[in-house]
């Protein structure tokens, strides 16, 4: 269905992907693929946040729009396409609104230089947009699980793994092909003291 020729010619694609092979994954080779890239980030490797106490709340979400800008690599140079949605809201005169980090790409299985980040903006007021140059997009409605989290720079890639690796395997649910996304309370790329406060929403039906 995935249009390999063979189970052989899948299982060599497989292992050039992700250097080990699909019964080596299953058999939790994952956990140790989702470490290493964990490990990449030196501010998530110097991370010793606790899981411990988060529990999950299952929401149902409305469909929401969002402006954006995207971001190739999950690292701290976001800041700058964080900055750049600042100056378009200020532009904008924007003051009712939420930012939204969106995970186009799922940073605990993509190498971190090749991720794709989405900053994004969701207007929660009527206003006329003098300037809509930024593209935007529909996270759609769906189910997810909630964390609340409060921490600094590499923590949430360390709440990302814990979430995938260690609360859904023993959660009754399992994920689906959307999207994970954060919304910020407090957004650390663009605050001196770099903490944050956010809600990370992982996608989740009835396993």
């Amino acid at each position: 269905m995935c249009g390999y020729s063979s189970q052989t010619s899948f299982i060599r694609a497989f292992k050039e992907r992700f250097v080990v092979t699909p019964n080596v994954w299953r058999k939790g080779g994952y956990k140790s693929y989702a470490e290493s890239i964990v490990q990449s980030s030196p501010t998530a490797a110097r991370s010793t946040v606790s899981f411990e106490h988060l529990e999950a709340k299952i929401v149902k979400t409305k469909a929401i729009k969002i402006y954006y800008i995207r971001h190739r690599g999950y690292n701290i140079k976001a800041k700058q396409v964080w900055q750049k949605l600042e100056a378009w809201r200020y532009t904008n005169n924007i003051e009712s609104y939420e930012s939204i980090g969106l995970y186009h790409d799922n940073p605990i299985v993509t190498p971190l230089e090749q991720c794709y980040y989405v900053a994004g903006i969701e207007v929660q007021e009527e206003c006329d947009l003098v300037n809509t140059s930024l593209p935007s997009i529909t996270i759609p409605a769906g189910l997810y699980a909630t964390f609340e989290l409060a921490g600094k720079y590499g923590d949430i890639l360390k709440l990302i793994q814990w979430a995938y690796h260690e609360w859904l395997p023993s959660s009754g649910y399992e994920t689906t092909t959307a999207p994970s996304h954060t919304r910020f309370r407090k957004n650390h790329f663009l605050r001196e003291d770099e903490r944050f406060e956010v809600v990370y929403y992982l996608p989740v039906r009835l396993g």
